[in-house]
């Protein structure tokens, strides 16, 4: 199986040392992450670092470590499953084209996701925290 993390859930993973991150670390899934939402994280760093309440280089040190288990997925391997990940999730949210367009671009993928609009759509399968929970056991 392979896991599209959100944006919540990554982030999720970076500032607390919860049961997200410790479920990243442990997965015996393959993990993905699109690139340009990547990027985005990276321009709020600042942000981060203060709700989080670590320094520069704790944060540094942190991200290095999730993404030994999270592939950063290249926006050019995905951009032509945009066009479909719009169609299907156009009325729900279009913030998250890029991670139905990762799913879509990857075989059985799912979305980890606690946000539960995006349960509206039948294409791509989408689980909570709690679901990721009861699959990893």
């Amino acid at each position: 199986m392979i896991i599209v993390l959100d944006t919540n859930v990554f982030i999720s993973a970076i500032i607390r040392d919860s049961s997200t991150r410790r479920l990243i670390i442990e997965s015996k899934y393959v993990l993905l992450f699109p690139e340009n939402i990547f990027q985005e994280i990276r321009k709020h760093k600042k942000e981060i670092i203060n709700k989080a309440g670590f320094s520069e280089e704790e944060y540094d040190k942190l991200i290095a470590k999730i993404l030994n288990y999270v592939h950063v997925i290249p926006e050019e391997l995905i951009v032509f499953k945009k066009e479909e990940a719009y169609n299907l999730i156009k009325d729900i949210d279009l913030d998250d084209i890029l991670f139905f367009a990762t799913a879509l671009t990857f075989k059985d993928s799912i979305i980890w996701s606690d946000d539960k609009k995006l349960k509206k759509q039948n294409k791509i399968k989408v689980l909570n925290t709690k679901e990721i929970i009861e699959i990893f056991k």
